[in-house]
């Protein structure tokens, strides 16, 4: 009788088990983005429960086993808006399908640039910008600078190509060219350790390609002390990793210009824990103004592979870069009017937006290498960096709350930098009558492929070729950290350790070149005989229109080591403090040498002509040594109040300093004696910040305050030596909006008020430092799925001075770009873009402070490139 009691029970048993099983279904479903495209990889959860899954490749997802209840579905995805539902279960397998909006503005997103350990940007007491491919193409941008134009604080002078960009920050200025205060980061390390190298800054050897993920942007903070010789911002290009399956291949073209490019990229898991990325991109073509020959030319290629264990992971990671880029320097422009109210506009046969001097008749140069040897360059190699680069990124959690992270990288570089620079833009008679051309005995002028006498008021530009080889840029690079997490406490330790190669030599020649856009003529100078004073427009080997000044050799290392201290207390549930101190020691040593006059039959004719009479070369025999140390210390302080879950403020205080390299190996500057060297330049800033997340977008404003105290530092255009301290005030507001699901609107407005702090200038604004910056980008998606998208964006600035002296004024302008985006299929794209779409004279830069008013004048000015529309296709798989 037991026995049968106890079979009812054990029956009775099984069917409850079983029909709680039964009870049991699953949530399953496909995401999507807004194109229709699926996503791999987003974590959809229920919330409170344990139970939840992650999308495979094709955007598919499964929940199983989940009991009959009322649920709420949320799903996340880095760098899309949060999917929130409510579901409920009753007995059956439900489909929830639903579509993730990307959201480059997310309050969620973790930031990973400038922080010891990654936060979210709500709990973040930084200014942090991210953006993804997505948010990136919408800006239509031809080059890696042009994508920086959009980030508030920002002022991306992109008006030399693909390198050779000024990048300035909050109103500190760009004293000398480069990015000075600017650091650019790929995966978190240098690309170079100092970012305004003459002829090498940094984004000469850096490319945005499709391997990229995301690119985040810090202004002030703690850039001081998370990096060397970055206090004014960090930009940090973060590439894919291959973790989700997934790549491209996209080919594009101009339609008015010259260029075809195509991209790709791959990654996918190779076992457990085990992924791997690759990608690149090849381009070749005439470039987005009219050079008459084939002025880009290469590509690079990336590669990282991770292996995942337990409690940490080893990424490997490589990149060869061998690119050639022509660089725009300044263009001839006429300009009448005032200093006030000035009028730019083209002289005859030439168009400054669309044109250059570039030209296919000087199209090599020749004369004495480094060691005085008889060497010949080509000028259509223009920025061509040749990196190569291998790296390894390290992260494991030691157990008792110890955690430690180590990148480094090492990279070979080298390359050159090879473009006309115009010592001077005036009429054949205005130049026959200046003192070069009295000192020289030229008479008349006469085009040198035979075409005869250059009339006398037609314009002419006497260039210096800039031909400067890279020679030895080696690097290494290496940051370890080590974390200690007590209760609410984080403490970090670190190390970096910088060590930059400098090895360049400036072989620069003269020639007189008539300014024009189209194939312009090389001029030779005559005597009262009519006999030649040039050959085939050269007029010097040496920089003859800068008094033979600059041919010169550098030959330095620097060697940099810094620890530094980083603490994140959480004081409260929705207060965090943080605070860092960096200490930086450089060891610098090396030598270089300047130029030498010698008579040399360059063309082995037998004559020397009157430019082989004065021969420059370098004085390899005479250097000068370099050899000094230097040190800082940086600091900062921050803290954030979250006042909701989506509403937070910060604020701020930070001292950081940036050390010189070569702008310092000049006469008149201090470079051998460590007691007084000119090397360092710092900034003191203070931010108050807030940002506010809602349903359909987000807000963030900052007011920051900048004292810059500066140095002096060698300007090779102007060959002068530029010394001022500056401070400046402000706010930057950045925001997106989501109106519908089909449109959205985002932007950023940087306001600053910048003033010179000393010297003669005190009291003027800063050169080229408009008042705004602003840039406002809407998009409307539309189709069945919403998988076609239009775009616009504006981006401008207010005037601006052409120099410190506050004379000639630079007017504002508004660049239009636009983008169409149609899906084909489901993973086939095609794209139309089109920037500067009413080709505006966009002025950042001139060379000429002042003019002669009530006269016509002529000037040397970089403008933003003129219309240019491509066509691209894109498949994803």
């Amino acid at each position: 009788m037991i026995t049968t009691k106890k079979c009812y029970s054990l029956l009775l048993m099984l069917v409850m088990s079983v029909s709680s099983v039964i009870a049991q279904s699953s949530i399953s479903g496909k995401v999507s983005d807004t194109s229709g495209m699926p996503l791999g990889g987003v974590n959809v959860i229920l919330e409170g429960t344990t139970q939840g899954a992650v999308s495979d490749f094709d955007g598919n997802y499964t929940i199983s086993n989940v009991e009959n209840g009322s649920y709420t579905l949320n799903a996340t995805y880095l760098g899309y808006s949060k999917f929130t539902q409510n579901v409920t279960i009753d007995g059956e397998s439900i489909t929830i399908n639903f579509t993730m909006s990307e959201d480059a503005e997310s309050l969620d997103q973790i930031i990973v640039t400038g922080v010891t350990n990654p936060k979210s940007r709500i709990e973040s007491s930084v200014s942090v910008t991210t953006m993804r491919p997505k948010i990136i193409q919408q800006s239509a941008p031809r080059t890696t600078a042009e994508i920086f134009r959009t980030i508030p604080g920002i002022r991306s002078e992109s008006s030399g190509g693909e390198g050779n960009s000024n990048i300035a920050v909050r109103g500190v200025p760009v004293s000398s060219g480069g990015s000075k205060y600017v650091q650019l980061q790929e995966d978190g390390l240098p690309v170079l350790l100092f970012g305004d190298i003459a002829f090498a800054t940094s984004d000469i050897f850096t490319r945005y390609d499709s391997n990229i993920g995301r690119i985040e942007a810090i202004r002030g903070g703690s850039a001081s002390t998370l990096s060397s010789n970055s206090p004014g911002a960090i930009i940090n290009l973060i590439s894919k990793t291959g973790k989700t399956e997934g790549g491209s291949i996209g080919t594009s073209f101009g339609l008015d210009y010259g260029n075809f490019r195509t991209d790709f990229d791959y990654g996918a898991p190779i076992a457990d824990g085990l992924y791997f990325h690759m990608g690149g991109f090849y381009r070749v073509g005439e470039g987005i103004r009219d050079a008459g020959y084939t002025a880009n030319n290469g590509g690079q290629f990336k590669f990282n592979i991770t292996k995942e264990f337990d409690k940490g992971y080893i990424r490997l990671y490589t990149k060869y870069l061998n690119d050639r880029a022509i660089a725009y320097l300044p263009n001839p422009i006429k300009v009448t009017g005032t200093n006030d109210d000035p009028n730019f506009s083209d002289i005859p046969n030439f168009d400054a937006n669309n044109q250059t001097l570039h030209t296919p008749y000087l199209s090599q140069n020749v004369g004495l290498g480094e060691s005085g040897e008889l060497r010949r360059s080509n000028v259509s190699d223009g920025m061509n960096p040749i990196s190569t680069s291998v790296g390894m990124e390290a992260s494991f959690d030691l157990g008792d709350g110890f955690k430690i992270k180590n990148n480094g990288r090492f990279s070979f570089n080298k390359g050159g930098f090879n473009s006309p620079f115009p010592a001077s833009v005036s009429t054949v008679s205005d130049f026959l009558a200046g003192d070069f051309a009295v000192d020289n005995g030229y008479d008349s002028l006469a085009y040198a492929n035979g075409d005869g006498a250059v009339n006398g008021s037609s314009l002419i530009a006497p260039v210096v070729l800039f031909d400067t080889q890279l020679n030895n840029f080696n690097n290494f690079m290496n940051d370890i950290r080590l974390t200690k997490s007590f209760d609410k406490l984080d403490l970090t330790l670190g190390y970096f350790k910088g060590i930059q190669n400098l090895s360049m030599s400036w072989l620069w020649n003269s020639y007189l070149l008539e300014a024009s856009g189209d194939d312009a003529r090389l001029i030779d100078a005559l005597d009262s005989n009519g006999d030649p004073l040039s050959v085939n427009g050269l007029v010097g080997y040496g920089a003859a229109f800068f008094g033979n000044c600059c041919q010169r050799s550098y030959d330095t290392r620097y060697n940099t080591s810094a620890p530094y201290l980083a603490l994140a207390f959480e004081a409260s549930e929705n207060l965090n403090l943080d605070a860092s101190i960096r200490f930086d020691k450089g060891q610098v040593d090396g030598s270089f040498a300047g130029p030498s006059t010698s008579v040399n039959d360059i063309n082995n004719d037998g004559v020397i002509s009157q430019p082989e009479q004065t021969v420059q070369s370098i004085d390899l025999s005479n250097p000068t040594t370099v050899n000094y140390d230097y040190d800082y210390v940086s600091f900062s302080l921050g803290a954030n109040y979250k006042l909701k879950d989506n509403e937070a403020v910060f604020a701020r205080y930070s001292r950081g300093g940036a050390a010189k390299a070569d702008r310092i190996l000049f006469a008149g500057l201090e470079y051998t004696n460590s007691d007084r060297i000119n090397a360092l330049d710092f900034i003191n800033q203070a931010e108050i910040g807030y940002k506010r997340g809602f349903e359909r977008g987000a807000v963030y404003a900052t007011l920051f305050f900048a004292k810059t105290i500066e140095e002096g530092g060698f300007e090779a255009t102007s060959n002068s030596i530029i010394e001022n301290d500056y401070k400046s005030l402000g706010i930057e507001i950045e925001g997106s909006y989501r109106f519908s699901d089909n449109f959205n609107v985002r932007g950023g407005l940087t306001f600053t008020d910048a003033e010179i702090d000393s010297g003669d200038n005190k009291g003027n604004t800063p050169r080229r430092q408009p008042d705004f910056i602003y840039n406002l980008i809407p998009t409307f998606d539309f189709g069945s799925k919403n998988q076609n998208s239009f775009g616009l964006s504006f981006i401008g600035q207010t005037k601006a001075y052409a120099q410190d002296s506050n004379e000639l004024v630079l007017p504002g302008f508004v660049i239009v770009n636009s983008f169409v985006n149609i899906g084909i299929t489901e993973k086939l794209n095609a794209s139309l873009s089109a920037n500067n779409v009413f080709d505006t004279l966009g002025i950042t830069e001139s060379e000429e402070g002042s003019i002669v008013e009530g006269q016509t004048n002529y000037l040397r000015v970089r403008p933003v490139p003129g219309r240019s529309i491509s066509l691209g296709l894109n498949y994803s798989f």
